[in-house]
C-alpha cells in the first residue's frame, strides 16, 4: 500500500515560526510539510500562528453574549431577511449533511468589510469590484456596538493570516509563489461565529453540531475553544479521527475550491461536529476563497491521462452560491 492510501490516525501540527522566512531551506521545509498534510489528511493544526490570544478571547467574550441575547433579538438580524446569506442563523436551520435532519448549532456570518473607514485597509479592498454574488452589508445587531468591532478585528488578524497561506500551498503544488496573487485580489473570505449547545439524549448521527461535510472554498482556519472535544475528521478507512482543540494552535482545514483546483491532488476532507461536553461550546471558522469571478479550472500539472478532469468548471462565486443555498435552503 503506497503511503497515499494510509488512513491517518492523527493530524499533524505544524510550527508557523518561519512563515515569512526568505531563507530557501527553511521556506522548503515548511513547504514540505504542508504538501504532506495538504495531500495526505487535507487538515493541519498550526501553532505559533501570530493571532494574539487577546484577540480571539475578546471575539469570544462578545460572541457570548450575542448569543445570550433572546431569539427575537437575534432574528432582527436573521440571515434569511438578508439577500446575501449575511447575518443570524438560527438552530437547526442549516443542514449541511443531505442525509441529516438539521445542524444543532446556531451562528453569526459575515464577509470582508473594513474595520476602520479605510477600504484599503490590508492590502485589499471591499470586493465591491466582483461581489455581485453576495454583495450586500453585513446586518450588525444594533445593541452590540463592540460585536462588531471585536468580530472584525478577529476577521482582519486571520485574514492576514490566510494571505500568508496562500503561497505556501501554491509552492507545494510546485506553482509560483504569486499564483494565487490576482486570483484572490478581493476577501473573498466569509466568517462564522458558531454556538453549539451541548447535545444530550440517545445518539442520533442525523441531528448533530454539524453533520458530515466538506467545506466548500479554498482552506479554512478554525479556532476552536480549548477544553472541549467536537471535532472529528474521516479518514480514508471510514474512521472518525478526533481532532481536539490544542491549546495555542488552530485548525487548517482544506476546502472544495482548492480540491476542484487541484483535480483532487489536495483533498477536502469530510468532518462533522457533535457537542456531547455538556458545556456549550464556540467556535470560529474563517473560510478562505477565491474572487467569485474566478474559474475554478484545474491546474494543468493535476491532471493526466492517468488522472483525468474530475469538475465541471465553474466560478468560484456560482459554487458558493449554489451551496449556501442548499444549505439554508434559500
Amino acid at each position: 500500500m503506497s503511503l497515499a492510501q494510509q488512513p491517518f490516525k492523527a493530524i499533524p501540527i505544524i510550527d508557523l515560526s518561519n512563515i515569512s522566512s526568505t531563507e530557501p531551506a527553511v521556506r522548503r521545509a515548511l513547504v514540505a510539510e504542508i504538501k504532506h498534510a495538504c495531500m495526505e489528511v487535507g487538515f493541519f493544526y498550526v501553532k505559533n500562528h501570530g493571532i494574539p490570544q487577546e484577540v480571539m478571547q475578546q471575539t469570544l467574550t462578545q460572541m457570548t453574549r450575542f448569543f445570550d441575547l433572546p431569539l427575537e433579538k437575534k432574528l432582527e438580524v436573521e440571515n434569511k431577511k438578508t439577500p446575501n446569506f449575511m447575518g443570524y442563523s438560527p438552530v437547526l436551520s442549516g443542514n449541511n449533511d443531505p442525509n441529516g435532519a438539521g445542524d444543532l448549532q446556531e451562528g453569526f456570518e459575515f464577509k470582508f468589510e473594513a474595520l476602520n473607514s479605510d477600504t484599503s485597509e490590508s492590502g485589499v479592498d471591499n470586493g465591491t469590484s466582483t461581489d455581485t454574488v453576495l454583495a450586500g452589508a453585513n446586518p450588525w445587531p444594533a445593541q452590540l456596538p463592540e460585536f462588531r468591532q471585536a468580530a472584525l478585528e478577529y476577521y482582519h488578524h486571520a485574514l492576514n493570516l490566510g494571505r500568508l497561506l496562500f503561497p505556501l500551498f501554491a509552492l507545494a503544488l510546485d506553482l509560483p509563489e504569486d499564483f494565487f496573487a490576482d486570483k484572490t485580489k478581493h476577501s473573498a473570505a466569509l466568517m462564522r461565529l458558531l454556538h453549539y449547545p451541548p447535545q444530550f439524549g440517545a445518539v442520533d448521527d442525523r441531528v448533530i453540531g454539524i453533520g458530515a461535510h466538506t467545506d466548500w472554498e479554498c482552506f479554512t482556519i478554525l479556532w476552536q475553544q480549548p477544553g472541549i472535544q467536537a471535532l472529528q475528521v474521516l479518514n480514508s478507512s471510514k474512521e472518525w479521527i478526533n481532532a481536539p482543540a490544542i491549546e495555542g494552535t488552530l485548525v487548517i482545514n482544506l476546502g472544495d475550491e482548492l480540491a476542484r483546483w487541484t483535480n483532487d491532488v489536495f483533498t477536502s476532507t469530510v468532518h462533522r461536529a457533535i457537542n456531547r461536553s455538556g458545556v456549550r461550546r464556540y467556535s470560529i471558522p474563517l473560510f478562505f476563497g477565491t474572487d467569485y469571478d474566478v474559474r475554478l479550472e484545474p491546474i494543468p500539472s493535476c491532471v493526466s491521462a492517468d488522472r483525468p478532469a474530475r469538475y465541471e468548471v465553474i466560478t468560484a462565486g456560482e459554487y458558493i452560491k449554489a451551496r449556501l443555498q442548499a444549505t439554508y435552503r434559500h
